[in-house]
């Protein structure tokens, strides 16, 4: 088998990369990187990697000189909406070089996205039920796959580590800007008030649970996402979670029968530095259905939704485990699992009162290609998680070839022509 040649760019906070680069040098692949923060710089311990110091403007040039240097076949990278990234992947697909695109699962836990192309709103796969249902009968059997560890911990300990680095080194690389809207000063304050409240939260959380099993009415799950996310500034038409919460809620108090609560449930990795539950509330109370709405920040994810009598979701990943669990779930942006048979697909105002729920066979076809083609057992933030995910990518990366029975393709792509120039600047 041909070797091959792969350029890392960013990737989560954490050892993956270094660990990913590793195994692929000691196959005999050839193995480069560009580090663009002192973060990536912690987290890389391959020989030769590459220190970009320039602006946004110039790096489609700078990149697309390196990949014909270089020879590069495939670029690997985290999360394809970042504005290095962006560019990135549209440099590649004018020189033919193949983009692989990690991510957090579509499917939670214990999963990791590895798709080529593009991930969420910009992924391939398609949205035909009957293809999925095909393709799947190529296909054995799912095993049952066990629980992988992953620790928060761990996590917030590498993200940490990876923010220092970054500043501290921020000198070394005065054209980099991150993708994130806040300074990351600024998050962690938030995050050490949250951590602060959290005793607080986790006691008003089991009160209103013990409020929701006494009430005994039926009710609907709306989880919130990151105000930050990709999923919703790019793979959504809300403006942001505020503009989510109230078109859902304006919905509820229009349209759901009078006998059915909605109960909010607060995203667990949130900073902090939005006080969701109070703006949540305070729609409520506008709209006149405060007696009808609950918001939990903790609680078992999976009995909460697995009881309901319907999820609605911008694009969340909760959204598989509802459609697992058989609850009807509506999905307001894009997300890949969106599909007819499986999703309702008549829109948010009549799904209150009849939420059409999946069509199982349907969901579990598109399960199991989804796990066949774009992801991997395994995890960013355990030991083990990490050895079963670093074999399960080798194995996708030295053998890939694109499938063809896709239909959902990006649109064609301008890149600026290749030219002369230098890293730093």
């Amino acid at each position: 088998m041909a070797k091959k040649e792969f350029l890392f760019l960013q990737g989560l906070a954490g050892p993956f990369f270094s660990l990913l680069g590793e195994a692929l040098a000691a196959s005999g692949n050839g193995v480069h990187r560009i580090n663009f923060n002192g973060g990536d710089k912690l987290y890389w311990n391959v020989p030769g990697a590459i220190d970009y110091r320039g602006n946004l403007d110039k790096w489609p040039r700078f990149l697309a000189r390196i990949l014909a240097r270089r020879r590069i076949t495939d670029i690997l990278l985290f999360g394809d909406c970042r504005p290095l990234h962006s560019l990135a992947i549209e440099v590649a697909s004018r020189l033919g070089v193949k983009v692989h695109v990690f991510e957090e699962g579509y499917v939670r836990p214990d999963f990791v996205t590895l798709e080529a192309g593009g991930v969420n709103g910009h992924s391939r796969l398609s949205r035909s039920p009957d293809h999925y249902l095909e393709a799947a009968r190529d296909l054995p059997p799912l095993p049952d796959f066990p629980p992988v560890p992953s620790s928060f911990n761990r996590r917030a300990k590498e993200d940490l580590a990876y923010n220092i680095a970054s500043l501290a080194l921020a000198p070394l690389f005065p054209g980099y800007r991150t993708h994130r809207p806040w300074h990351i000063l600024t998050e962690y304050a938030g995050w050490a008030l949250r951590l602060l409240r959290r005793p607080a939260e986790r006691r008003r959380s089991g009160a209103t649970l013990d409020r929701l099993k006494a009430d005994g009415r039926p009710y609907f799950v709306f989880p919130l996402q990151l105000d930050c996310d990709y999923q919703i500034r790019v793979h959504s038409h809300f403006k942001g979670v505020q503009d989510a919460i109230e078109t859902v809620l304006g919905s509820f108090a229009r349209n759901a029968p009078a006998n059915t609560l909605l109960v909010v449930k607060g995203h667990p990795l949130d900073n902090g530095l939005v006080d969701w539950e109070k703006r949540t509330l305070a729609v409520a109370a506008k709209l006149g259905i405060a007696d009808r709405l609950l918001f939990l920040e903790s609680v078992d994810i999976d009995s909460l939704v697995c009881n309901a009598v319907g999820l609605v979701t911008v694009n969340s990943t909760t959204g598989t485990l509802s459609l697992r669990c058989g609850v009807p779930t509506i999905v307001l942006g894009d997300a890949v699992y969106d599909l007819p048979r499986v999703t309702d697909q008549k829109g948010l105002d009549a799904f209150w009162a009849s939420p059409t729920p999946p069509e199982l066979p349907v969901f579990e076809a598109f399960r199991r290609v989804l796990i066949d083609r774009c992801l991997i057992h395994g995890g960013y933030f355990s030991d083990q998680g990490l050895t079963m995910l670093v074999k399960g990518a080798m194995k996708r990366l030295e053998t890939f070839e694109p499938k063809t029975s896709v239909v959902r393709m990006p649109a064609p792509v301008r890149v600026p022509a290749v030219a002369p120039l230098v890293a730093r600047g």
